[in-house]
């Protein structure tokens, strides 16, 4: 994710790294076709009419609204996926640290047995975001999961197909031991169980969107269209406003290709891409706040942007 302040009037014209969050470096091959191709029109134009005549510019005026008109709406729906994947993360900051709260009731009971409850049900809950992280995201050190995994439980979870999954049923089997021996009681073991039952929902959520995808006929129909219209664009321009039509071409290219990129990246709101969600920045964030609710001091620092950019 992009963190940057907001570009002033001058600077908001020589941003032009992918990294710093403007389009232009992954669209300008497009572009300058275009404008090449607006030149050629226009010169075909003024010297061989007969190969290249004048078109009438009202049919491209009909098309680009269409086309507008499209493209805001798989630019919402994919924004839409993004926005509901960074609720699903809130709410995975708040169940985690909800759970951390809630278990400190577990401290003083059992002779000690209560203390080594709380620290397991915490930190398989920083092995959980890390798991979903790598489940969302592969690719990932797997070491962070097992970091804070009970020896008898790392052979299970590298077995498992759905590691999220897996660590959900080791802290659903660990409240039940504590309720067994008597660490908690009917109305507190409910009530944890339903801070669980939030972390799963976040994990379901979060895998609904990552295995369903906006339709494909919708980024098919949109690539079409827009390419197309910017080829055919020129024709249109080269009678109106001659040799400023590369210049009206490239805009209109730059503005099309550049939403379109734009939905490309917010439609997969796990990837590594500038504008995806920072959910290993948020991962670690998890992480650190819960070993600070152990009592732990010798914490890493918060996630910082590099480049402006927080993955």
């Amino acid at each position: 994710m992009i963190v940057r302040e907001k570009p002033n009037l001058f600077s908001v014209f020589f941003i032009f790294r992918w990294k710093s969050g403007a389009m232009l470096e992954r669209i300008y091959p497009q572009i300058l076709l275009v404008m090449i191709l607006s030149g050629l029109v226009v010169l075909g134009h003024r010297y061989f009419p007969q190969f290249v005549p004048a078109v009438s510019s009202a049919p491209f005026a009909l098309i680009g609204i269409a086309l507008s008109i499209f493209l805001g709406f798989r630019n919402s729906a994919c924004y839409e996926r993004w926005w509901e994947a960074r609720k699903q993360w809130g709410e995975l900051v708040i169940a985690c640290r909800t759970l951390a709260r809630q278990t400190i009731l577990l401290e003083g009971r059992g002779e000690g047995r209560g203390e080594r409850t709380r620290a397991e049900l915490v930190h398989l809950a920083i092995s959980l975001t890390y798991a979903l992280l790598m489940h969302l995201r592969p690719g990932g050190d797997a070491r962070r999961i097992f970091a804070h995994l009970p020896e008898e439980a790392r052979a299970g979870i590298q077995a498992s197909r759905n590691r999220p999954d897996f660590i959900l049923r080791r802290i659903g089997a660990t409240l039940s031991d504590a309720r067994r021996q008597g660490l908690l009681s009917d109305i507190e073991f409910s009530i944890i169980d339903g801070t669980v039952n939030h972390l799963a929902s976040a994990v379901a959520s979060c895998e609904r969107i990552l295995t369903t995808p906006v339709p494909f006929a919708y980024t098919l129909l949109l690539h079409r269209t827009a390419y197309v219209f910017c080829f055919l664009l020129p024709f249109g321009f080269a009678d109106l406003i001659g040799w400023l039509a590369p210049f009206a071409a490239g805009m209109v290219a730059y503005t099309f290709f550049g939403l379109d990129m734009l939905s490309d990246e917010l439609e997969e709101p796990f990837g590594e891409l500038p504008n995806d969600l920072p959910i290993a920045a948020i991962a670690d964030t998890i992480a650190i706040n819960l070993r600070e609710a152990l009592g732990e001091t010798d914490l890493p620092p918060l996630p910082a942007p590099v480049d402006f950019v927080l993955m």
